[in-house]
């Protein structure tokens, strides 16, 4: 086996689009929104006889809570390797990590692994030393639609409510818009801003939401969503917003934003969302994060009741694993878990 740099955008895509369309995190667009930031990222994979079988995104995370080097939802293992092959592979990657990590002064090595949490996949981990981290990076516990069956049976699969909801809101005069344009951000700010005063979440900033949507909207691969009533469709009349993601075969709902009314205009939003991502071909709809009591805040409580009106499933993921390098990482231990006592963790 050998660990290569990967330069090739189009490889790298390809790989992704056959073997993981389950996270937007390991994409190429992902890693370029990372340089944005200002991180440094390692795009590498593993070959063997010259044929690639695994790729992994790493980013170079010097920040408050400690110096890592992050691997978020991946690495991406060849589609039906078995855990024997995805064990050495996950070797041969944290061995090179390490000796970066030692080298460039990392305290630790993050991984928030896209494999389900069983086991056996626990396992591959525990094997090689890592450890559970104390806070989440990612999405630990999603809720998805499958897109496959006909409009009717996605309907007829919704809890009631939502369903009479999704058909009532036309009724009520709602109206759903999709744009494309740049500055489509500005409109979705105002709401998002307000969304997070109330909901008392810290938000992401304007320059992070820009970054996003612009490396993604360079493969088309991005849209915005926004929810009226009325006939006025003035950006001041927004009552919902929400930034769709796609890979392949998977649409996702990443960022999203409501203000409080009497119409189901949030309901109207994300049946469209759906709707717009079986007409791009994609097999599943991925509302993100749901609840996970001890790892994600309590007040993700209602929010995750809304996503599961819709029909769909819950899958689990391997917890965020560390893989201690130095023993500075007791400092980003012990900050990260007064990190998750501020985010209402219980």
């Amino acid at each position: 086996m050998d660990f290569i740099d990967i330069t090739d955008e189009a490889t790298w895509t390809a790989f992704q689009s056959k073997h993981n369309n389950l996270t937007f995190l390991q994409t190429w667009e992902w890693g370029e929104m990372q340089r944005r930031l200002g991180y440094d990222i390692l795009r590498r994979g593993i070959t063997e006889h010259g044929r690639l079988v695994s790729t992994v995104l790493v980013v170079k995370v010097r920040a408050k809570r400690g110096a890592m080097l992050f691997v978020p939802q991946g690495p991406t293992f060849e589609r039906g390797a078995g855990r024997e092959t995805m064990g050495s592979h996950l070797k041969l990657i944290t061995d090179s990590l390490v000796a970066i990590a030692q080298k460039e002064n990392y305290a630790f090595i993050r991984i928030a692994p896209i494999l389900n949490d069983v086991e056996e996949n626990r396992n591959l981990f525990l094997s090689l030393g890592y450890r559970t981290a104390p806070i989440y990076m990612h999405a630990e516990r999603v809720w998805s639609v499958n897109l496959t069956p006909a409009e009717d049976v996605l309907l007829a699969n919704m809890r009631k409510t939502t369903r009479y909801l999704i058909r009532r809101a036309p009724k009520d005069g709602v109206s759903i818009v999709t744009r494309v344009d740049k500055e489509a951000l500005n409109d979705f700010w105002s709401v998002y801003e307000e969304t997070a005063r109330r909901e008392r979440f810290v938000p992401f900033s304007r320059s992070y939401l820009r970054n996003e949507y612009e490396v993604f909207a360079r493969t088309g691969n991005v849209f915005w969503l926004f929810g009226f009533v009325g006939s006025q469709k003035k950006p001041s009349d927004c009552l919902a917003a929400a930034m769709v993601i796609f890979t392949k075969n998977t649409g996702f709902y990443h960022q999203g934003a409501s203000l409080h009314s009497k119409e189901p205009v949030a309901y109207l939003m994300q049946w469209e969302a759906m709707r717009e991502a079986k007409k791009r071909g994609c097999l599943s709809y991925n509302f993100w994060g749901i609840l996970e009591k001890g790892r994600s805040p309590s007040a993700w409580q209602g929010l995750t009741l809304f996503k599961q009106g819709f029909g769909g499933f819950q899958t689990d993921y391997v917890s965020t694993q560390d893989y201690i390098v130095s023993p500075h990482y007791w400092y980003s231990y012990l900050y990260e878990q007064y990190l998750m006592l501020r985010r209402g963790v219980k």
